[in-house]
């Protein structure tokens, strides 16, 4: 073999070493690269399922507080009169107690005047309880509304002017703002 051809092969072998090593290395670079999105995969997944967690907990604790308050709603819609009815007890009491003294009775005319100023405390106490709970007697010197006031009837007046109340037959009440029970009233014409 000549010496030209000895290098030839000399260099020809020296490249096909280099791409090998060249091979070597991008399969080295290429293992590294797939382990390391191999890594990346990994510690995604990791933190997926950790998200999923997390959103399973807050999704949990969202359907326990929602249900909590509902059953307090309806709790606090069940018990809104309690305050209520513990201030009419006393009322009860105190006819009770009016039934009771009649059981015992020396002089009826006497015990017919404190029977009768019993009950007017006593319909003082109910109409304070009421008072306080937003129940208020609409006023009989109010000109006819007809959203408070029920005209069953109608007179001529020469002491009241037309269309204010001459009498009231039923006494209307309000609660704050809203009629409860409408007065009734004969109105001038």
């Amino acid at each position: 073999m000549s010496k030209e051809t000895q290098t030839e092969q000399a260099d020809e072998l020296e490249v096909n070493l280099e791409e090998l090593n060249d091979e070597e290395q991008t399969d080295d670079d290429a293992e590294a690269e797939a382990e390391a999105v191999v890594n990346e995969f990994d510690l995604l997944q990791e933190e997926l399922i950790a998200l999923k967690d997390k959103y399973a907990r807050v999704h949990a604790d969202f359907d326990n507080i929602k249900k909590r308050l509902e059953r307090e709603k309806y709790t606090a819609v069940e018990y809104s009169n309690e305050k209520f009815a513990k201030d009419m007890i006393p009322v009860l009491d105190a006819l009770n107690m009016a039934i009771s003294t009649t059981e015992n009775v020396a002089d009826p005319v006497e015990h017919f005047e404190k029977l009768k100023e019993g009950m007017e405390l006593t319909l003082k106490q109910f109409t304070t309880s009421l008072e306080k709970h937003g129940v208020t007697v609409v006023p009989l010197d109010e000109p006819f509304d007809p959203n408070i006031h029920n005209a069953v009837q109608t007179v001529d007046s020469q002491e009241v002017e037309s269309g204010q109340i001459v009498q009231t037959f039923q006494t209307g009440y309000r609660y704050k703002s809203r009629p409860l029970r409408e007065a009734m009233v004969i109105v001038a014409n």
